[in-house]
């Protein structure tokens, strides 16, 4: 039987990451060089003591608690050359831990409080991501996030902003942001426009919210991934709708902890999910907030449900089925595994 995996066979597995958060995801210190850079108002106590301006306590309150640590990073995303920078650095980040992978999010309308177009904001991510994938051998793509507490007049705006870029960058559409009851009714005119254009959807739903926003997200919204979708558990037929039509649910063990979405690790549903062959994929949600990596999560995952390389590569497979990339792509990923 093979033997469960560690920490270091994590690291040399080939990975795919689907979930991860452009903002929530900045190294410290290119955060403190933009900062004096582009001469941000900010305290030199603050510089001193930046990990805590970025990274969330591990008993955070809530979700909305949580997100309270993407202002600081916010403020040094405003102009385009410090957006390709990090969205550099961080596919940078992924591939040194052998990530083959990565799609990559962010909402362009909260790079936009300086002057810049939803447009500007989204070249210069594709810049940034396209500047990692001519120095390294990683794949990827970008997931423009449209916010939930923002109108749909504004998730509409983000959809067309987009539209230029799909298949060019761009591969995927998202609803991010704090999760209200009933969400998905907001939402229904951008998201069918966004279907109509061509674009792939994940939501996030079933994070702070009830399974009934996961069947929402699914039946009125399109979405072919769940971002979280951890209480899609807490009712039987949603459960199986998710089940019966394999829709990947995007796992985030750490962040879930630390917005309260499970009580601890070992309560967390993916080990459910896992027992029970859903499909799901394992994700940082963002490295920087949550202090963490592909690897660690990895890590837990295998700890909490005994993983071995073939189940590993079962989640692998699966993983590579779902992802917003063309079958040239996803045929490349597989090569990889197998080698």
């Amino acid at each position: 039987m093979n033997k469960v995996l560690d920490c270091n066979d994590c690291f040399n597995l080939p990975k795919i990451e689907l979930h991860c958060h452009l903002d929530g995801s900045l190294r410290p210190d290119s955060v403190v060089e933009e900062i004096r850079l582009q001469n941000i108002d900010i305290s030199e106590e603050d510089i001193s003591n930046i990990d805590s301006l970025l990274q969330a306590p591990e008993d955070c309150e809530s979700l909305v608690d949580y997100l309270r640590t993407f202002d600081m990073p916010l403020k040094v995303l405003q102009i385009e050359r410090a957006i390709r920078r990090f969205t550099f650095e961080v596919f940078e980040d992924a591939f040194n831990e052998n990530i083959l992978y990565l799609e990559l999010r962010f909402a362009p309308i909260l790079h936009t409080q300086k002057g810049l177009s939803m447009k500007e904001v989204i070249s210069a991510a594709v810049a940034g991501m396209n500047d990692a994938k001519e120095k390294y051998d990683i794949e990827g793509g970008l997931i423009l996030c449209c916010m939930k507490n923002f109108s749909e007049e504004d998730a509409i705006k983000t959809v067309e902003a987009g539209r230029e870029f799909l298949g060019n960058g761009v591969c995927a559409v998202d609803l991010a942001g704090p999760e209200d009851e009933g969400f998905a009714h907001k939402f229904v005119r951008a998201m069918d426009l966004a279907k109509e254009y061509g674009y792939n959807i994940t939501v996030h739903a079933g994070e702070a919210g009830s399974a009934q926003n996961v069947e929402d997200s699914i039946k009125l919204l399109h979405a072919q991934r769940i971002g979280h979708g951890v209480r899609s558990i807490e009712s039987e037929e949603v459960y199986r709708l998710v089940r019966d039509n394999n829709i990947l649910l995007e796992i985030c063990p750490t962040s879930n902890v630390q917005t309260k979405t499970v009580e601890s690790l070992e309560k967390h549903p993916l080990i459910k999910y896992f027992n029970d062959g859903c499909y799901f994929n394992i994700n940082t949600d963002n490295r920087t907030v949550s202090d963490t990596t592909e690897t660690k999560e990895c890590s837990i995952v295998s700890k909490l449900v005994c993983m071995n390389v073939d189940d590993y590569k079962k989640i692998y497979y699966n993983t590579v089925g779902a992802i917003f990339a063309s079958d040239k792509v996803k045929q490349k990923l597989l090569n990889r595994l197998n080698k």
